[in-house]
């Protein structure tokens, strides 16, 4: 499916009222960053569909309700990663500290494990799990949003805990945390 070509009245009038977009944009989110990257996204959403603008005259009104749209989807975006790292605080703060001895007594191999799998799971998991490092923190360093960096790390759970289920097979099904018991390796 081919787009067909942007009326260039629409055009002139779009990029000759760039400034005032970026304006109503940057008053609505509070950052000149974010409210270019959404000018330039609605910029390229508005010209894939300016054939549905008939009258010159509706394309300034037309523009604006777009640029409406990418504000309220900014808000709902930021409105969820607010909650996930809410989320991932609040289970932060409920989990109990492990004793000394939980600590000391945990299987050996998953450390070996951790090794195993993708590197971007593997630090993940030991930046976080094994450093300490918050969530948030780690996101920082990696250059990637918490929300991202939450789904990282919940997917690099997912992946040791199939690798313990294949490495330490019925110990890890019943939590045992001797790796004495002979279990197959991988």
């Amino acid at each position: 499916m081919t787009a067909s070509p942007v009326a260039p009245d629409v055009l002139t009038v779009l990029v000759e009222n760039h400034r005032r977009f970026l304006a109503f944009l940057e008053r609505r989110v509070g950052s000149r960053e974010a409210a270019e990257d959404m000018l330039q996204e609605a910029f390229v959403r508005g010209l894939e569909h300016a054939d549905r603008v008939r009258d010159g005259d509706a394309v300034i009104p037309w523009f604006y309700r777009l640029l409406r749209n990418a504000v309220i989807d900014y808000y709902r975006r930021q409105g969820a990663e607010a909650r996930a790292l809410a989320w991932v605080a609040g289970t932060a703060e409920t989990a109990a500290e492990p004793d000394e001895g939980l600590h000391d007594a945990v299987c050996a191999c998953v450390q070996s494990l951790v090794e195993t799998l993708k590197p971007e799971y593997a630090e993940a998991i030991r930046r976080v799990d094994l450093e300490g490092l918050t969530v948030a923190a780690f996101a920082r360093e990696a250059g990637i949003t918490a929300n991202n960096a939450g789904v990282r790390l919940h997917r690099a759970h997912d992946a040791l805990r199939r690798r313990l289920m294949q490495s330490c097979d019925t110990c890890a099904e019943h939590g045992c945390l001797d790796c004495r018991c002979g279990a197959p390796r991988l």
